[in-house]
């Protein structure tokens, strides 16, 4: 182990502070930001800390943070104000407590952020969260630190292996993150500034990490990257290989049950990844796979670089090699230049995928982004009422596909108790919240349970006989 990534010594701690050190990680935006909050607890594992879900709490309170919304470090800022405010309160008290923001807001304003708000006492980026512990220990001296510099180091191989960090509880489902970064650069994104170009991890890390997962009792692993089937690497003999071809290494590992990934980028789903979901039984039958726009003209102001028609070719395709696919999606609603021919383009769109479930989202401004720069920018009523709209057309759908499943038996994986006494709750293939009353089953088991009823966020089911 490295000296950055070495647990604290005792003289580095008061007296049983080890034993009380609590951090509260509060986290923002999209699935790489929940599996980066869980590896930088586990990192923080290894220096004593344990994760409190009471903030009041916590010794050290981390934002992990998503840029993707407009005034979304704004948001930050106000929460940062509550927490200097909680800060005074300690130090009052003589009870140390620490403040640290984490992720792409952090990735993006490091500096300004540390400059506005001095009860800051840390700010790291995504690339640099193996060396959370050190730069918590430099903070305790008094330093100020900003540690948004892209690591050379591979952060993958000095995080802690999660299966090893004690006191952690292992759930029966797991991220994995395969990919990072993006080299897309659609115009409304601000994720290859703040997460950099398209990076993959070595096959042998993947395969090594899932194993280790499986066998602390994983049964379904989701694979996770900004442009998760951008992925590449090479195999044993040296033949380069994507993401299709990793799916088919991990569903030979023993006792898993389970494959998902997301989010991916229609230009890179290409024939072997299409085969997989062919090929694979345990490749759970949903796939998100944004679009964006139904217009060309959109998609091109967008630099998608994809078109409406060949995007729905690809879905047929897709439908054709698993027709029992579940498909969703992202929109977004009012870029600069939209009119309401392009607007009813997605909506023709939407009506010819159909989507089991969708993100719709009102278009905002992210700065640094060649969008925010377009001319034309739609007025918000008008993005409101489309909005209104797409989501109508969605949320329709959406109950569609689930009152079609209303008497159907599938195989559902047990998560996690219900409110109910002998209730469990587990996800369908299609990533819906199941209700079970599952008396005979535990957590981790799957089961074959009937679909007797469809609500607005969840189905109802009753285990199958026999």
């Amino acid at each position: 182990m490295t000296q950055d990534t070495a647990p604290l010594a005792a003289t580095d701690l008061p007296e049983g502070a080890a034993a009380q050190r609590k951090v509260f990680i509060k986290t923002y935006g999209c699935q790489m930001n929940v599996y980066d909050s869980g590896r930088m607890s586990d990192a923080l594992a290894a220096d004593g800390y344990v994760t409190t879900e009471d903030m009041d709490d916590a010794d050290l309170v981390l934002l992990n943070t998503c840029h993707i919304r407009e005034k979304a470090a704004e948001k930050v800022y106000s929460a940062l104000g509550r927490l200097r405010e909680t800060k005074k309160a300690r130090a009052a008290e003589g009870r140390e407590f620490m403040i640290g923001v984490a992720g792409c807001v952090a990735q993006a304003e490091g500096d300004e952020i540390a400059r506005r708000e001095p009860a800051v006492d840390v700010v790291i980026g995504p690339q640099t969260y193996h060396r959370l512990p050190q730069a918590l220990r430099r903070a305790r001296t008094g330093e100020r630190v900003v540690d948004t510099e892209y690591a050379l180091e591979d952060k993958f191989e000095h995080l802690p292996d999660p299966t090893k960090v004690k006191g952690r509880v292992r759930s029966v489902t797991a991220f994995l993150t395969v990919q990072e970064g993006c080299d897309k650069f659609c115009t409304f994104c601000v994720v290859p500034y703040t997460r950099g170009s398209e990076v993959s991890r070595p096959l042998a890390q993947i395969v090594s990490e899932a194993e280790k997962l499986v066998a602390d009792g994983v049964r379904e692993i989701t694979l996770l990257g900004q442009n998760v089937n951008a992925w590449h690497g090479v195999d044993g003999t040296g033949q380069a290989i994507g993401l299709g071809e990793l799916l088919y290494r991990l569903a030979e590992i023993r006792g898993l049950a389970r494959l998902r990934y997301t989010t991916s980028h229609p230009r890179d789903m290409d024939d072997r990844l299409i085969e997989a979901h062919r090929d694979l039984k345990m490749l759970m039958p949903y796939l998100h796979l944004p679009v964006q726009a139904g217009s060309d003209r959109i998609l091109k102001a967008m630099n998608r670089r994809h078109k409406a028609s060949e995007y729905i070719a690809l879905v047929e395709r897709i439908r054709a090699a698993r027709p029992d696919i579940a498909l969703s999606g992202d929109f977004i609603v009012g870029f600069p230049g939209e009119t309401e021919a392009d607007f009813q383009a997605t909506m023709d769109l939407v009506a010819t995928v159909g989507y089991a479930q969708a993100y719709s989202f009102k278009y905002s401004t992210r700065p640094g982004t060649p969008g925010a720069d377009l001319p034309g920018h739609v007025a918000e009523e008008v993005k409101v009422e489309r909005l209104a709209r797409l989501q109508e057309l969605l949320l329709k759908q959406q109950q569609n596909f689930s009152r079609s499943l209303i008497g159907r038996e599938i195989d559902l994986l047990l998560e996690k108790p219900g409110r109910m006494p002998g209730q469990l709750i587990g996800r369908s293939p299609w990533l819906q919240s199941v209700n079970v009353d599952a008396n005979d089953s535990k957590i981790g088991d799957i089961i074959n349970v009937r679909i007797t009823a469809a609500g607005p966020n969840s189905l109802f089911a009753e285990v199958a006989e026999g």
